[in-house]
């Protein structure tokens, strides 16, 4: 007498490989498409760093698609995202990340913003960098309003600045 009981084994191990297929095809996919829409929002990942033809240092930055220059960059030695604010007096750093960057808040201040009054404290950063542009000791505020972890980087940074925008890209040189 023959028993069936091997071919169901075999049938459930066939079903078990096939999700198992599926399941390891859409993670791929859900880690490529999360990849591709980081990449998206913002563009200078890694920086391009040339020096200009007086040899000042200067960066390029690409467009992101909503219009906005955003970029990776450092304060006081640890990774952050900018996004290049030249209306923002300050650096502006969401109050979550002020936390995990360790800064210290100083005294209050109240800024007048498009989405109205805010009172922020004041800090200063030992250290920002994007790409090859380095500066020292600059005044930011800490800002309580903001979610999330970009940091607008406001005039407080960019004064020291010289910056050129020409159609897609925004070139910042350190003079």
């Amino acid at each position: 007498m023959m028993d069936n009981q091997g071919s169901d084994d075999t049938h459930g191990t066939g079903i078990t490989l096939v999700v198992l297929a599926w399941v390891v095809i859409l993670g791929l996919l859900a880690w490529w498409f999360d990849d591709y829409e980081k990449s998206q929002y913002n563009p200078n990942q890694q920086i391009n760093t040339r020096s200009s033809a007086i040899g000042e240092q200067e960066i390029v930055l690409q467009r992101n698609r909503f219009g906005h220059y955003v970029a990776t960059g450092q304060i006081n030695g640890k990774p952050v995202t900018f996004l290049v604010d030249t209306g923002a007096s300050d650096v502006s750093i969401p109050d979550g990340l002020a936390d995990s960057l360790g800064l210290e808040r100083g005294i209050s201040q109240v800024y007048n913003t498009a989405n109205g009054q805010i009172t922020a404290n004041l800090t200063r950063l030992d250290r920002i960098s994007i790409g090859s542009i380095e500066l020292h000791n600059i005044p930011a505020s800490i800002n309580p309003s903001v979610k999330g972890d970009d940091i607008l980087l406001g005039m407080s940074f960019l004064k020291n600045l010289e910056f050129t925008q020409r159609g897609d890209t925004l070139t910042i040189r350190k003079y």
